[in-house]
């Protein structure tokens, strides 16, 4: 067995390109879920994003580039206009950033095969962001809490011990 990876020697940080605050990271993070989800200001969040971004999350069942996160943002902000997400907590070691959030808003128009309603939804979400050096965004992994929100849209949910069992 080799000698263990440390998250620096994982994300390729040299000495010189290392010396990235944890503070700047989690600035990183939290500029880019402001620029995309509280402003809509796409462009902008793109370009934190690295030539190799990918996002992976539970809402979607594929990786998405950055052209492909952009427009399942569109779509999303769309049909939530009131879309609001706060950062409840954003943890930085090495080259990752962990947020805790809530999504807060109303479905006015179908999105991602849920359909519309008057409930003002909270969602909590939990991301896992890996930044390159440079304080690029490789990578977002988000997971939602789908059952509160399936919940909330008044949609049938079964206890995880129902589904595991026969």
């Amino acid at each position: 067995m080799g000698a263990p990876v440390t998250c620096s020697a994982a994300c390729g940080a040299s000495s010189r390109e290392g010396n990235m605050s944890l503070d700047d990271r989690k600035k990183v993070v939290c500029q880019h879920i402001d620029l995309v989800w509280n402003r809509g200001r796409l462009a902008l969040a793109e370009q934190l994003h690295s030539r190799d971004f990918l996002y992976k999350s539970s809402f979607v069942g594929h990786p998405l580039d950055s052209a492909g996160f952009i427009q399942m943002v569109q779509d999303i902000r769309h049909a939530m206009p009131d879309l609001q997400v706060v950062i409840e907590e954003c943890i930085a070691e090495g080259c990752k950033v962990v947020t805790w959030s809530t999504l807060i808003g109303t479905i006015q128009k179908p999105a991602l095969g849920y359909p519309p309603s008057d409930k003002v939804l909270s969602i909590s979400a939990m991301a896992f962001w890996t930044l390159s050096p440079g304080n690029e965004i490789q990578e977002i992994c988000t997971m939602f809490d789908m059952e509160s929100f399936r919940s909330q849209l008044g949609l049938q949910t079964r206890s995880f011990a129902e589904k595991a069992l026969p």
